[in-house]
């Protein structure tokens, strides 16, 4: 089977319908993705069963959690291959994606995807996102900031939140820890302006667990975050 049948084999089973055109643009994804792949290292996951599930179904899953509008925006924050943000970005034309990412290769080789596969509502960004999150341009302007297994929540929230307007939401793709990163996320949500809104959690085809956390944006956040990477790895909030 294709990558494409695998997945809509197995989405049929969480209620996604895989239209003709996302199809195509994702079976483009998948050639690209192995074929980039020989060049950098953009994932570890390379079979097609393992595409279709654990990086486009699981990125997928992400509109179970999020009703998302035309005229959105969206920041993958930490993006490498271009999940879950290309992918949104491919399942919704409407919606503007922006990929973020501090490698340079990874970025060259998502642009190059994205543009073969017709997705054109992407805009990369070169950027830390500790940097990016200082400025005007970036700070609190999106609906929507996703992130998937990039670090721990009280981590990630300091890189993330600060993209989010106030009102907006934060999805973080996560594993079986999520619901032990949130208890240990408390003083983080609470400084950085966030509350949890909820956790959608999923078993993906073959068993492993995910979960993903909707953090709300609900006030803003002081100016002198996001902190320099070196202290919010020595210390976490």
């Amino acid at each position: 089977m294709s990558v494409i049948e695998i997945l809509n084999e197995k989405a049929e089973a969480y209620g996604i319908t895989v239209s003709s055109d996302l199809a195509e643009k994702l079976n483009i994804y998948a050639e690209l993705l192995k074929e980039w792949n020989e060049k950098i290292n953009l994932t570890a996951i390379t079979d097609d069963e393992g595409i279709a599930v654990k990086h486009f179904l699981d990125c997928l899953l992400v509109s179970k959690a999020a009703q998302f509008k035309d005229g959105n925006s969206v920041i993958d924050v930490g993006t490498g291959a271009g999940f879950p943000g290309l992918v949104i970005a491919a399942a919704y034309p409407e919606v503007d994606v922006t990929l973020l990412d501090s490698t340079g290769k990874k970025l060259k080789a998502v642009e190059d995807i994205a543009e073969k596969m017709g997705v054109k509502n992407v805009t990369v960004v070169h950027m830390r996102a500790e940097d990016a999150g200082k400025k005007p341009e970036f700070r609190e302007k999106y609906d929507f900031a996703t992130a998937r297994a990039v670090a721990e929540l009280r981590v990630l929230l300091e890189y993330t939140l600060p993209f989010v307007k106030v009102g907006g939401k934060f999805l973080s793709l996560k594993g079986a820890s999520a619901v032990d990163e949130i208890d240990g996320a408390k003083v983080s949500l609470k400084t950085l302006g966030g509350k949890i809104d909820g956790i959608n959690a999923f078993t993906l085809p073959g068993g492993d667990k995910r979960a993903i956390i909707n953090v709300k944006k609900i006030s803003h956040i002081p100016s002198k975050f996001p902190r320099v990477s070196a202290q919010i790895a020595k210390k976490p909030l």
